[in-house]
């Protein structure tokens, strides 16, 4: 519990700038994400985010993604395929709007250690069934974990997250979007972890911050 309090105390820190300054544009994300053994080489990847304008109750985003995965070498070198549901709700011209998107989307995640320091490289390509559009996207996502209170990522470790990611569409305009993340996070067990963190997103017209609270689940289905 007092991790748990440590990690909600960051949150409303961060938060707390809201209050601050009344022409900040700072949005909080909460989200969740499984990724769960069902046999020696598959994965089943499911994963909700509730994103909001405010801390909470005015909707941005809710995006649920889900999809099959495996192992080209035991638990790294993942290759997916999958399908998001993404509910956008922005606001246009004061007025919010409703929007579909489904989305499939083949990715390839890599991974690797150096000393303390775990290293995560994933590409992802995306095809948007938008509600009047089509579009294709390329996103590509560098990560990195640092333990700091062990050498490595154990039950009970703290550690810090950064990443970077940018998002390229294959038609015109070409840039979409790059986010820059940065967290603190703690291993509940071997399957657990959660962190919180700030994230910051740039697109072609604007820069928008966004608070994190991620929770990790990597409990397998399989028997082991």
């Amino acid at each position: 519990m007092k991790i748990l309090k440590s990690l909600a105390l960051i949150i409303f820190t961060l938060g707390a700038a809201k209050s601050f300054a009344q022409k900040s544009d700072l949005g909080a994300w909460y989200m969740y994400f499984g990724n769960n053994k069902i046999s020696k080489k598959l994965n089943f990847h499911n994963e909700i985010q509730y994103r909001n304008f405010d801390g909470i109750g005015d909707l941005e985003q809710l995006l649920i993604r889900t999809g099959i995965g495996y192992d080209l070498t035991e638990n790294n070198n993942n290759v997916l395929l999958g399908y998001g549901f993404i509910l956008s709700q922005p606001y246009v011209n004061g007025e919010k709007k409703e929007n579909i998107e489904h989305r499939i989307f083949q990715q390839y995640i890599t991974k690797q250690k150096f000393g303390r320091f775990y290293l995560q490289h994933r590409y992802r390509l995306e095809e948007r069934f938008l509600q009047d559009d089509f579009r294709m996207r390329f996103r590509y996502l560098l990560g990195l974990n640092i333990p700091i209170n062990n050498k490595e990522m154990l039950p009970k470790t703290f550690y810090g997250s950064v990443y970077n990611e940018i998002f390229l569409n294959l038609n015109s305009p070409t840039f979409d979007r790059n986010r820059v993340y940065g967290a603190l996070g703690y291993v509940i067990n071997k399957n657990l972890r959660i962190e919180a963190g700030y994230m910051n997103q740039i697109q072609e017209n604007k820069n928008r911050g966004q608070v994190q609270i991620g929770f990790y689940n990597n409990i397998p289905f399989n028997k082991n």
